[in-house]
């Protein structure tokens, strides 16, 4: 599950970067030349993954043919245009399943992105039910990652996962949650079903998933997917009216966004982080965010300093 930012609060540290609106200033894709977007191999299969994706609660559920829908439309062409793939999803998050289908078929996009969905169901029937529905709303037939939603009946709906990507439907399973006071239990799932890919909650201000998640990540090959790296807004209401660090030029961070996006990115066991994202500033500012200089050890350490002071 990810998170909405605020727009006023991420327009406002839009401005901040180099001390001008970098809300206008943003390039075109065709102008950031060669610079390619970083990838990392998903450990069980060596598949390189972009390590910037977009998420979509909250925010994708809208109203085909309106404003609020091109625009949403922009972001999956600015996405895929600047190098990401990754566009996760779920049947809780509202109608974001059934955007995301129309809106890949409408572009003719759907090999271009790596779909991620998930199921949240109590049982076999429940969870076959939700299944099916998400490859009909999705409008496809094949959904490169399917995860077991907030640890919701993980021994059953793992069993029905492992089968259909048995059968050739499902690429990757994967398990998820969004709240770091449930990682005891991600951990034990983790340990216990070794899926492809776990999704969990990770940021500059809650950094608990290194302690123990990651670790066990690293241990068995499992693909880390981040959510909630803004904290729901919270890293941007903190910093607020504040310029950049002159440290972020050393990681080319133009903006607070970035220097969010680079912490969580920088740490090797990630794979892609999928902010909730709405507006196509807001993808080219996260994109922005894959490419050029990350943090080595000591600047995270650095970040994590600063970040503690405030």
């Amino acid at each position: 599950m990810t998170e909405k930012p605020r727009a006023t609060s991420r327009r406002t540290f839009l401005k901040y970067g180099a001390g001008i609106s970098l809300a206008s200033a943003l390039p075109s894709w065709s102008a950031l030349g060669a610079t390619s977007i970083l990838k990392r191999a998903i450990p069980r299969t060596g598949e390189m993954l972009p390590v910037v994706g977009i998420g979509t609660s909250r925010v994708f559920d809208v109203e085909e043919n309106t404003a609020d829908w091109r625009e949403r439309r922009g972001v999956l062409q600015n996405l895929f245009d600047g190098g990401g793939t990754v566009v996760d999803t779920a049947p809780s998050y509202q109608d974001a399943e059934n955007v995301i289908g129309k809106l890949l078929t409408q572009m003719s996009a759907r090999k271009r992105a790596f779909v991620a969905t998930k199921v949240w169901a109590d049982g076999r029937e429940e969870g076959r039910q939700q299944i099916e529905n998400s490859f009909k709303l999705l409008r496809t037939d094949k959904i490169d990652l399917f995860q077991v939603h907030n640890l919701s009946d993980t021994d059953t709906q793992m069993d029905i996962l492992r089968g259909l990507k048995k059968d050739g439907r499902i690429r990757y399973v994967g398990i998820t949650h969004y709240r770091e006071e449930f990682n005891a239990e991600l951990a034990a799932a983790l340990r216990k079903h070794k899926p492809d890919f776990v999704q969990l909650e990770y940021s500059l201000n809650q950094t608990t998933a290194e302690s123990e998640l990651l670790p066990i990540a690293k241990d068995l090959g499992i693909a880390v997917l981040v959510n909630r790296p803004f904290g729901r807004g919270h890293l941007f209401r903190k910093t607020g009216g504040r310029a950049l660090p002159d440290w972020a030029n050393e990681i080319d961070a133009k903006s607070w966004g970035q220097v969010f996006l680079k912490f969580i990115i920088s740490h090797p066991q990630v794979s892609c982080v999928i902010p909730g994202t709405d507006k196509i500033k807001y993808i080219k500012d996260n994109l922005g965010a894959g490419r050029g200089a990350m943090p080595d050890a000591a600047m995270r350490k650095r970040m994590i300093k600063f970040w503690e002071s405030l």
